[in-house]
């Protein structure tokens, strides 16, 4: 424990954040460093608990306690090795995790938690300053050779775990550049993408290879990879969106978040859009879809120039503090206001939308809406819900977002190929703890497993395909 009495004394602090109006003008991260004194504060507030439940609200299982009492003695050489034990990629996940563990933590029953997340970003960035992220490729290579199949959070870390056994890598990535969701999803104001370039390039020096541009059942021979690697490990995300067809869904104007997402991130990289512009601009916009994805949309919108950005979904507003539904240290669904809601947006819950408006000439000039009314059980979890009589209204709009989630991975290609069993959602079938396929040979982990999740549990499944 760094101090016995730190949790008493000091309270949370954050970081602070360039101001709305100036990092509306760039696309890069604009979270500010912790001072060093700050970061051994927030370090000593751990209380070191009997049973550190931080530790099981994390699926990567970190060792919290352990490196927050390296932080608060200055040791950032045991602190890396304690986060890079469970961690592969903290530099990810110090960014865009949602931390549960900071919901599971003890000190957060009657206080503010610890700021583990901060801690976590702080004690990899320290290490690449200190020198101490250096390539390690392994004494010995096992002469066993692994296709990975996506080079998303899953599929890097399903690699890294894999080389560091000493088995031959190679990772197929149909995309331009290695990293998935962190390279295309996720703009560039919530996780740079020389963050991204600087990991795949310490992996690349470990003895990993990248293949890019690489559609394995398109371009790339599926009965080659077969016949030349001992194993293969499917990660290739959850990417079908879930759509709304409601009248007019055909209009121009209303697109899937992650095509105008994936159209910006390349625009910075200042690669070509070869698609049609989806752009903001100028435009009213309407985000349909109250989640992370979402609210990048209003990010990356604000920072396109919309007149106006406007975010609903059909689920009730949700609550500020833990109810029955959601007891301590589960993890709770509660109201979340993020940087890009602080850039200027208008929310709405408890809106469904009936149509999407067109004008003459197909273009979208509106979507109308009605409010509903939900019904909910015994511990206050929404159940039912009726539109509310005379709430339906029209609002206008040139430009729609949905982001709604996503409902399984592609099957055409290369699943359809494989022939992999595929469970009741879609997703590839393949059993919790043994991440192995209806094919001997052949496993599975991440969003394209256990459907649409979080970064920190792609990455614990790849670590756990790998052992497998």
């Amino acid at each position: 424990m760094g101090k016995v009495t730190g949790f008493l004394e000091y309270e949370r602090t954050a970081p602070g954040k360039e101001d709305a109006k100036e990092r509306l003008k760039h696309y890069n991260e604009f979270v500010q460093a912790f001072e060093l004194e700050e970061v051994n504060k927030e370090a000593a507030r751990c209380m070191d608990c009997g049973v550190p439940f931080c530790q099981s609200g994390c699926p990567l299982g970190n060792v919290i306690p352990e490196f927050n009492e390296a932080v608060y003695k200055g040791d950032w050489q045991l602190a890396t090795t304690v986060l890079l034990s469970t961690n592969n990629f903290p530099e990810f996940t110090g960014r865009i995790c949602p931390a549960p563990c900071e919901s599971a933590c003890v000190l957060g029953i009657n206080k503010a938690p610890v700021s583990i997340e901060e801690i976590e970003k702080h004690i990899i960035e320290i290490a690449y300053s200190k020198g101490y992220m250096k390539a390690e490729p392994p004494l010995l290579r096992t002469g066993k050779k692994v296709a990975v199949i996506g080079s998303g959070p899953a599929g890097l870390a399903a690699a890294a775990q894999l080389n560091k056994a000493g088995h031959e890598v190679v990772v197929y990535e149909r995309d331009d550049t290695p990293g998935g969701l962190l390279n295309y999803g996720i703009p560039d104001f919530k996780l740079q993408k020389d963050v991204v370039t600087r990991r795949v390039s310490l992996m690349e020096k470990e003895g990993i290879v990248f293949k890019c541009n690489a559609n394995v059942g398109v371009n790339v021979e599926l009965n080659t990879l077969l016949r030349d690697n001992h194993s293969i490990i499917l990660a290739g995300g959850s990417t079908i969106p879930r759509d709304l067809p409601a009248p007019g869904r055909d209009a121009k104007g209303v697109h899937f978040a992650m095509d105008f997402l994936k159209q910006q991130n390349k625009r910075v990289k200042n690669f070509k859009v070869e698609d049609e512009a989806i752009l903001a601009t100028g435009k009213d916009v309407i985000v349909i879809g109250g989640g992370d994805t979402g609210s990048d949309c209003i990010g990356t919108s604000n920072r396109q120039g919309a007149k106006s950005v406007t975010q609903f979904e059909i689920m009730p507003m949700p609550g500020t503090a833990r109810n029955s539904s959601m007891p301590w240290p589960t993890y709770p669904m509660l109201l979340k206001v993020t940087s890009s809601h602080e850039e200027g947006c208008e929310r709405g819950w408890g809106v469904n939308t009936k149509e999407f408006i067109k004008d003459e000439n197909g273009n979208l000039k509106a979507v109308k809406v009605v409010d509903v009314e939900w019904e909910f059980d015994a511990v206050g979890r929404p159940i039912n819900f009726k539109e509310k009589a005379g709430s339906e209204r029209d609002l206008p709009c040139q430009l729609v977002l949905l982001a709604m989630g996503f409902l399984h991975p592609q099957k055409e290609g290369l699943i359809e190929k494989l022939g992999v069993e595929l469970d009741s959602r879609g997703n590839v079938k393949a059993e919790e703890g043994r991440y192995q396929t209806n094919i001997a040979k052949i496993f599975a982990a991440g969003d394209m497993r256990r459907g649409q999740s979080l970064v920190v549990w792609a990455i614990s499944e790849g670590r756990e395909a790998a052992a497998r």
